[in-house]
C-alpha cells in the first residue's frame, strides 16, 4: 500500500477532487519535485495488469468501431434524405459529428497508449512526464519538455461531451416548441436559427473545454491509468491545490445546468402530451363535445402532429439515456468528495458516459421509422439504382 499523497485528476466532466489512492498516482513532474518523489510509478496489478489491459483494449477497440460505424451511417442517412433536413434533422447531424469525433480521436489514443504500454519496457516519452524522454534544447539552450498529445485529446472529449449535453437540450427545446405552439413550430423554429445555435454551443463547449488552460497556467492534461483517458491535473505547490483551482467547478455546473434544464423542458412537454392523450380518449369515447375539448385542453390549444409526440418521446430517450450513462461520473465524484478510493471504479464510470457516443443511432433505430427507411434505402441504393434513388 503506497503513502497516502494528494493527488487530484480532473476528467472534462468533473470537479476537482482529492484523491488518495493505492494504484499509481497521476503526478506532474513539478508535483513530483514539489513532493520530494522521483518519477511516479507505474501500472500496478489493482488498475493494469496484462489481462486487465488486454480486455480493455479488445473493449475499446470493440467501442471504437461500433461509434464511428454508427454516426457514419446516422451522418450518410441524414445528408442523403430530404425529409431529414430540418432543424431537429441538424441537431441530430451535430450530435451525431460530436459522437463520431470520440470514436475516431479519443479511444484510438487511448488504445494506442494501452498497447505501447504493453509492447514496449519503456512508456511513451510523453506519459505522466516520463523521465525516459530524450532531452530536448530550445535554440536558447532551455529544456524542451515533449509535446503531450493529452493537450489534444483531452480537450476534445471534454468539447464533445458538453456539445452532446447542449444539443440535447436544444433538441428538446426544439420539440417542447412543436408540442406546446404547433402552430408557430415553423417561425420560431427556422433552420437559420438552428445553424446559429449549432454553431454557438460548439464554441461555447470548447471554450469550456480549454478554460482551465487558457485562463491558469496551474494545470496540466496527462493521461490517467486508472480511468485510461486524458484528464486534467492541477500543478501542485508543494502539497497544496493551486489557489485558482474551483475554476474546474465550470464543469459539473455547466453539466448539471443543461441536464436540469432539459429534465424540466421534458416534464412540461410530456404533461402537455398526457393532458392531450386523455383529451383525445374522452373524445373517442364521445364523453366530450370537441368545442368543450378545445377550450378544457389545459395547455394544449392546439394539437400536435403524432410524429411531433413521438420525436418528443424519443428525445426523452436520448435524455435518459445520457443522464444514465453520466450518473456514474457523478457517484464517481460523489465518492472521491466523501473520501472513497475507486480505480477500477473510474474506468467504468469514463467509459460508461464514452459507450453513450454508440447509443443514438440504436435509439434511432428503434423509434424513428424514417430512420430505418433512410437506413433500407442505403443499402439497397446498389442493387436498384434510379428507382431506388427516386424514392
Amino acid at each position: 500500500m503506497t503513502a497516502l499523497l494528494p493527488n487530484v485528476s480532473i476528467p472534462g466532466t468533473t470537479a476537482a477532487l482529492l484523491v488518495t489512492t493505492d494504484c499509481p498516482l497521476n503526478l506532474t513532474p513539478a508535483a513530483q519535485a514539489g513532493l520530494g518523489l522521483g518519477h511516479a510509478p507505474l501500472c500496478t496489478l489493482c488498475c493494469c495488469g496484462f489481462l486487465n489491459r488486454t480486455l480493455a483494449v479488445v473493449f475499446m477497440v470493440s467501442l471504437a468501431f461500433a461509434i464511428v460505424v454508427g454516426n457514419v451511417i446516422t451522418l450518410t442517412v441524414f445528408v442523403q434524405t430530404r425529409q431529414s433536413r430540418t432543424p431537429q434533422g441538424y441537431l441530430k447531424v451535430s450530435l451525431a459529428i460530436a459522437d463520431m469525433m470520440v470514436g475516431v480521436l479519443v479511444v484510438p489514443f487511448s488504445v494506442y497508449t494501452e498497447v505501447s504500454l504493453m509492447v514496449t519496457s519503456a512508456p511513451p516519452t510523453w506519459y505522466q512526464g516520463s523521465s525516459n524522454a530524450p532531452a530536448h534544447s530550445s535554440p536558447l539552450g532551455d529544456p524542451v519538455s515533449p509535446w503531450q498529445p493529452c493537450m489534444l485529446i483531452g480537450p476534445v472529449f471534454a468539447g464533445c461531451t458538453f456539445v452532446s449535453i447542449s444539443t440535447i437540450f436544444l433538441m428538446t427545446l426544439e420539440r417542447s416548441v412543436a408540442i406546446l405552439r404547433p402552430l408557430h413550430k415553423d417561425a420560431l423554429v427556422t433552420r437559420r436559427r438552428t445553424l446559429f445555435l449549432i454553431l454557438l454551443s460548439w464554441a461555447a463547449s470548447f471554450l469550456l473545454a480549454l478554460a482551465p488552460l487558457i485562463f491558469s497556467g496551474n494545470f496540466t492534461l496527462e493521461y490517467n491509468e486508472c480511468s485510461r483517458m486524458c484528464n486534467y491535473t492541477p500543478l501542485l505547490f508543494g502539497s497544496q491545490l493551486p489557489p485558482d483551482a474551483h475554476i474546474l467547478l465550470l464543469f459539473p455546473a455547466f453539466d448539471f445546468t443543461l441536464l436540469g434544464g432539459t429534465l424540466a423542458v421534458n416534464i412540461v412537454s410530456f404533461t402537455s402530451i398526457r393532458r392531450y392523450s386523455r383529451k383525445r380518449k374522452l373524445l373517442s369515447e364521445g364523453s366530450l363535445s370537441d368545442g368543450g375539448g378545445a377550450a378544457g385542453g389545459g395547455g394544449c390549444p392546439h394539437r400536435p402532429s403524432f410524429s411531433d409526440i413521438k420525436a418528443a418521446k424519443t428525445i426523452g430517450i436520448l435524455t435518459f439515456a445520457f443522464t444514465a450513462s453520466f450518473s456514474p461520473i457523478a457517484v464517481f465524484v460523489l465518492g472521491n468528495v466523501v473520501g472513497y478510493t475507486w480505480c477500477n471504479f473510474s474506468f467504468f464510470a469514463f467509459w460508461i458516459l464514452t459507450g453513450n457516443s454508440c447509443c443514438n443511432v440504436i435509439i434511432y433505430s428503434v423509434r424513428d421509422h424514417r430512420f430505418r427507411k433512410g437506413v433500407t434505402l442505403l443499402f439497397q441504393r446498389e442493387q436498384s439504382p434510379p428507382n431506388g434513388e427516386k424514392t
